[in-house]
């Protein structure tokens, strides 16, 4: 999985040129492949990254918006595989790159814990689809690459951790590993471990499917979150056939009559573009729409970055081939995942568990966009996985996005301190926008304080400007006289 850009062409690859119009429409022997690797490489990234069929509809599946309506799993699953296959065959085509496109996991989680809470569902996917589209213009001008030099690093890397951090607590949460106290209020902490203690058969799947996890990943296994989630959902429907337990949650692991059935495109369409100003303030919105850019494309940079290195692909300048094509593409794939009510699609770097296996070239894509295309008709297969399965993939993805932590000099304490509010604030408040903003605010404030002032970008101070107003906004209307 970890090739070196620098390595010698594979040994099973063609001549340059040899290949005929395919084989120069993609390049696949003048980047030293050949159809073989590429295949194998479609469903190498395929396998690794299929977990989000899964995850994507119990995160949102699971979550209420202002109304107490639910998006329907089935459904769910559908705009999820239909995305993904869509946007990763036109990153292919149009980019020529081994980069799969899927919904954003920690993307999800904004959208479900953080706006659909505020708004109905069509309002929070129409979000999705404004960021998408800003994202879109943000490429076309320049200004993606702008914003992403005014933030520093550290503060980057601290968002990819806060957000680690709450994904894997709602995973303990939703298996039920950790469950809020009835009388928190008059308790010493505010949540416990399951009921005082772990107990039921469905939480022996979750606490065996994290440790299995955790040692298929640090035996470096290819595919380990898939077929943690596959071999535990086997080991749940085994239990519920022998003692027909009832606490699984929102989805129990029975047997499918049919496995296959007619895709349910109910979801499709099913947003509104500017519903959400009239549920929440301008600001607030403003603020979703940036927590939601920030979120998708420092992922997707880093991504991009990251994975055409591996494959070796980087110009002699270390810049990334068609770099603006590839980073339009994933302003789309936002647009269409909103539009889809998926939420917002992304860059995986699971692509480079294909890069791995050799492929080079968007070739590749067709193969892995062809397999989601394939599970448009699985739905009865993939909505079966109870959450207990499932939730182990989003504690270890925490694990993998807190990686991220080594790379903060924690000795400097001017982006130090911002890096620690940023990551602890997402998972305590229950919410990324605050992990963000006090990052935001601390640095700014600490800079000045330092007399440190013109290190700051404009744009962060603009930024950190929005998010005081934030933090302020009921005082601020208290003064104002709008209470």
């Amino acid at each position: 999985m970890h090739a070196s850009p620098t390595s010698p062409p594979p040994p099973d690859a063609k001549p340059a040129g040899s290949g005929g119009a395919v084989d120069r429409f993609f390049r696949i022997s003048e980047r030293g492949s050949s159809y073989i690797r590429e295949i194998r490489g479609g469903f190498a990234t395929f396998f690794t990254m299929a977990y989000i069929l899964v995850l994507n509809p119990i995160i949102l599946g699971g979550a209420e918006d202002k109304f107490g309506e639910t998006l329907d799993s089935v459904q769910l699953v559908t705009a999820t595989a239909l995305v993904a296959a869509v946007m990763t065959l036109i990153m292919g085509v149009g980019g020529n790159l081994p980069l799969a496109l899927a919904a954003g996991l920690g993307i999800n989680a904004v959208v479900a814990f953080q706006i659909a809470p505020l708004m109905s569902w069509e309002d929070a996917m129409g979000l999705i689809v404004l960021e998408g589209l800003l994202i879109c213009v943000l490429v076309m001008t320049g200004l993606r690459e702008a914003i992403m030099h005014a933030i520093p690093q550290p503060l980057k890397q601290a968002i990819s951790v806060g957000i680690g951090l709450f994904i894997a607590f709602i995973g303990f949460v939703d298996a039920g590993f950790v469950t809020r106290i009835p009388d928190a209020a008059n308790s010493t902490v505010p949540v416990q471990l399951g009921t005082g203690t772990l107990t039921g058969w469905p939480m022996l799947v979750f606490c065996l499917g994290v440790l299995l996890t955790i040692v298929l990943v640090a035996r470096k296994v290819k595919g380990a979150i898939l077929i943690s989630i596959v071999l535990m959902t086997a080991v749940a429907i085994v239990i519920n056939e022998i003692a027909d337990i009832k606490a699984w949650g929102l989805t129990s692991p029975s047997i499918p009559g049919n496995p296959v059935a007619a895709p349910d495109f109910g979801l499709l369409g099913q947003f509104d573009l500017f519903g959400s100003f009239g549920q929440v303030s301008v600001l607030t919105v403003v603020l979703l729409i940036f927590t939601l850019i920030l979120s998708d494309f420092f992922d997707t940079m880093g991504t991009v970055v990251g994975v055409t290195a591996e494959a070796g692909l980087l110009d002699e300048r270390g810049q990334v081939p068609g770099l603006g094509r590839v980073l339009l593409i994933d302003g789309a794939a936002a647009v269409a995942g909103g539009a889809a009510s998926s939420s917002s699609a992304t860059t995986y770097i699971e692509s480079a568990a294909g890069v791995g296996e050799g492929a080079r070239t968007g070739f590749a894509n067709l193969v892995t966009g062809g397999l989601f295309a394939l599970a448009l008709f699985l739905t009865p297969v993939l909505t079966i996985v109870p959450m207990q399965a499932a939730a182990p993939a989003l504690v270890v993805v925490g694990f993998l996005m807190m990686t991220q932590v080594k790379h903060i000099d924690w000795d400097r304490y001017d982006v130090a301190i911002p890096a620690f509010l940023t990551i602890v604030v997402m998972p305590f408040t229950y919410s990324i926008t605050n992990g963000i903003g006090a990052g935001f605010v601390a640095y700014v404030v600490i800079k000045a304080c330092l007399g440190k002032a013109r290190e700051v970008h404009w744009l962060l101070w603009g930024t950190a400007a929005l998010f005081l107003v934030y933090f302020l906004i009921d005082p601020l209307e208290q003064v104002l006289g709008m209470k």
